[in-house]
Formats: structure tokens, sequence, C-alpha cells
């Protein structure tokens, strides 16, 4: 009996380094509101330097957002089927690259503009299975408030973002359409899309902007 008692101690210290890391990931809900939280505190202590050189906040989304960020599924999704079976692995590795820096140049030009009108993230929703979404609302500086949801999967037993939509504005979809686009224009060459990608973001992100001021005119 005492040697099973030991036996059966020894499996649950074994264990225990295991159930610590099931414990310590945190929901799709706590995940969002956390990297909101950690990243708005350090816009707050770091604005003016991030106004004078945007460099560094980009660098700062990276550390902070970058983590939960699907950025490989993200890529093969904008790429779609069609071109990312296509690719080499270096490719793909460049482009998920600049899919971040993209990304984070996309949405730290908006930060940098935002004086605390204030940002709420909704009641947590059902996240039983492997994918769920977690809303947000936005208020503007023009008092506008604005929608947003993330979308979110488990990938490894962590949950990491997959797509946005804002103010009903569906982002991947928007890269999407917009890689498609480029691909046509540069002549299905995937190199020449990838390493002009940063210039597609910024057409996107005027594509976002003109359509959300309609909405909101």
């Amino acid at each position: 009996m005492i040697s099973t008692l030991r036996r059966g101690l020894l499996v649950l210290l074994a264990a225990l380094p295991l159930m610590a890391n099931a414990v310590a990931a945190p929901s799709a809900h706590d995940l969002v509101q956390d990297t909101t939280n950690r990243m708005l505190a350090d816009l707050a202590a770091n604005k003016e330097k991030y106004k004078q050189d945007p460099n560094d906040f980009y660098a700062a989304l990276n550390s902070i957002v970058g983590p939960v960020v699907d950025a490989e599924g993200i890529s093969k999704s904008i790429m779609t089927v069609k071109y990312s079976r296509k690719a080499t692995p270096q490719q793909m590795k460049t482009f998920e690259e600049n899919f971040k820096k993209g990304l984070f140049q996309f949405y730290g030009n908006a930060l940098l503009e935002y004086n605390n009108q204030g940002i709420t993230v909704d009641p947590a929703k059902d996240e039983s299975g492997d994918r769920t979404s977690v809303g947000m609302t936005v208020k503007g500086s023009n008092g506008a408030i604005y929608p947003v949801s993330y979308t979110l999967e488990k990938v490894g037993g962590e949950w990491k973002l997959r797509n946005v939509i804002i103010n009903g504005i569906n982002i991947g979809k928007l890269f999407r359409d917009q890689f498609a686009d480029a691909m046509q224009r540069n002549g299905n060459d995937l190199d020449k899309t990838i390493n002009g990608w940063a210039g597609e973001v910024a057409k996107a992100k005027q594509t976002a902007e003109q359509s959300t001021e309609k909405q909101t005119q």
C-alpha cells in the first residue's frame, strides 16, 4: 500500500509542471484583455517618443502583440492555397515577417492618434471549441463608436489571433483581396508581391479608412 501511494505521489509530482502550464494558458478573452492593457500602458508611457520614431512603436507592438498572432496561419490565408502552395519556405518566412511589419504599421499609426477615448473588451463568449471571437468597443476621437471583433483559434493548445473585423471591415479578406490584386498587377511574380507588401498594406489602410468614413457620415 505504501509503495502504491509513493508511486502515485511521484506521478502527481511529475505531472504538476504540465498542470501548471495548462492553468497558465490564458483564455482567449483574457489574452485579448491583457494584450490590450499592456499595449495601451506601453503607449501611454512612451507616446511622445513613438511619435518621434514610429519604428520604435512598431518594434514594441511586435514584442507585445507579435507572440499572440498566428503569423504563419494568417500569411497562408492571405496568399490562399493558389499561391502559398507555390511558395518556397523562405518566401513564406519572408512574407510572414513582412505581414507582421505591415500589420503593426496598419494599427500603429492609428494608435498613435489614440487619446484614451475609451476601449472596452466585451464579456467572454463560449470558448469550448478551437475557435472563438472576442469583441471590443473603441470610441473614436470624434465620439463615434467602432465595434471590433477578434477571431482566435487554438494553435498548439494556445489561443492565437487569426483575424480582425473593424467596424464591419474584415481585415483578413481585405489583405487577401489586396494580395490577389497585387499578384495580377505584378504578373504573378511572387517575390515582387512579397517584397512590395508594405505598399499594399498602405493601400489596404486607405481603403479601410475610406470605408469607415462613409459608414460614419
